[in-house]
């Protein structure tokens, strides 16, 4: 089973450097589990950079996965897991229900390198070149 984080969400709708890492969990919509926590943080930030539109369409591709709703074992075992490792809310909300489903947590957000159960592949930049004609001199 596998949950996919939003940056890792984010990334591969926006086909940025670590799309391709995250491709295979997220395509394999047989094993995909998704947090109801996710659909707010992609719709919010999809709709942010983009519209209304492509936030919906964003969200209807992540419903092809099993969504699930925050229940209270996950929240007080999110709670556990904030404290032990210094996660906010989301994040823990995200990793408890990951491990609820003894899945494996993909993403690019720092906070959960080197945690048990998660592929983590590092944020790489994009690199944005203005390019301007040379003069002569």
């Amino acid at each position: 089973m596998n949950v996919i984080d939003s940056s890792a969400w984010l990334e591969y709708f926006a086909n940025g450097p670590n799309a391709n890492f995250f491709c295979a969990a997220i395509e394999d919509i047989k094993h995909l589990i998704v947090p109801s926590l996710t659909l707010y943080e992609v719709f919010k930030r999809v709709l942010q950079q983009t519209d209304e539109n492509m936030a919906l369409q964003a969200v209807a591709s992540m419903h092809q996965g099993k969504v699930v709703d925050l229940d209270t074992t996950v929240a007080i075992n999110a709670a556990k897991i904030s404290l032990d490792h210094q996660l906010l809310m989301a994040d823990s909300i995200i990793l408890a229900t990951a491990r609820s489903y003894k899945a494996i947590l993909w993403t690019q957000d720092a906070d959960f390198k080197g945690l048990a159960g998660v592929k983590y592949r590092q944020k790489k930049r994009r690199i944005e070149r203005n390019i301007t004609p040379k003069t002569k001199k």
